[in-house]
Order: C-alpha cells, then sequence, then structure tokens
C-alpha cells in the first residue's frame, strides 16, 4: 500500500454547540451575545429584510412606464413601394434597403401614392396602405415571419 493510494474518508462529527462552557462551544454557541443573529430562525428573513424598517425593494425607485418584450416591425412607406414592381417580401424589401433585416416584421403605412402594380407580401399593413396597393391594380397578402435556413454542418 501507498501513501498516496489511501482512501482516506472524514470521520470528524459535527460540532455539537450549546452544551455548556466546559464544551468549548458553550453559553452563547458562536452567536455572540443578544440580537436578532442570535436568536433562533433567524435565517428565515425574507430577502430584502432590513431590520423592521422598509424594506429593500420598497426603499429603492421604480422605473416609469412599460417595456415591451415584442420587437417592433420595421416601417415601409408606400411611397417607397413605386421603386418596385411583381412580388415584393421581406427579402426584396431589404434587397432595396427599405429595412434592415429580412427576418424581422414588417409593417406598410400609407404616406403619398402607389403608382405601380405589386402583389405585397408581408406581415403588416395598414387599412389604407391596402386600398392604395388595390387601387393602383395590386394585392396584399398577409404571411407571416420568414425563418432563418439553418447552416448544413458538413
Amino acid at each position: 500500500m501507498k501513501y498516496n493510494e489511501l482512501s482516506v474518508s472524514k470521520n470528524q462529527s459535527r460540532k455539537r454547540v450549546g452544551r455548556g462552557i466546559s464544551a468549548g462551544q458553550g453559553k452563547t454557541a458562536g452567536r455572540g451575545t443578544k440580537g436578532q443573529k442570535s436568536r433562533t430562525g433567524h435565517s428565515k428573513m425574507p430577502a430584502g429584510f432590513m431590520g423592521g424598517q422598509r424594506a429593500i425593494m420598497q426603499a429603492i425607485p421604480k422605473l416609469k412606464g412599460f417595456k415591451s418584450i415584442h420587437d417592433k416591425a420595421q416601417v415601409v412607406y408606400t411611397d417607397n413601394l413605386n421603386e418596385l414592381s411583381g412580388k415584393v417580401d421581406n427579402f426584396i424589401l431589404a434587397d432595396a434597403n427599405l429595412i434592415e433585416n429580412p427576418y424581422a416584421k414588417v409593417k406598410v403605412i400609407t404616406r403619398g401614392e402607389v403608382n405601380t402594380k405589386i402583389e405585397l407580401e408581408t406581415q403588416f399593413a395598414s387599412k389604407t396602405a391596402v386600398e392604395a396597393i388595390k387601387k393602383a391594380g395590386g394585392s396584399f397578402k398577409k404571411v407571416a415571419v420568414p425563418a432563418r435556413q439553418k447552416a448544413n454542418k458538413d
């Protein structure tokens, strides 16, 4: 048997506190004297408890308003659609630099007039924008946000 192959296990029992002065951890049992932390059950105080005064969560100022977890739709105006023709979707709008990301939600809003006939396929469009596109001889179809292609691991 070698010294580094010895199987050593901890055989020291837990310290029994509060069993008399001669036991080493008697009387106050290592908790000091008096106060909330010396009493039984002091560990069950709620998070943020500050000794009976206002809790820390109530004391700090809160942010006003509301922050949405949903990403906002990218806006395209109807007068920008005059540069395009045929079928128009997120990818064609991204190629024309009208939106930044083809995988984001797109909403078409009325501004100016539509002169070209287009088949618009986006996520959202205002009522007046749909009317303007139909008036120019085009159509609107509501589609889902295009999914990203997963990379093939070759």
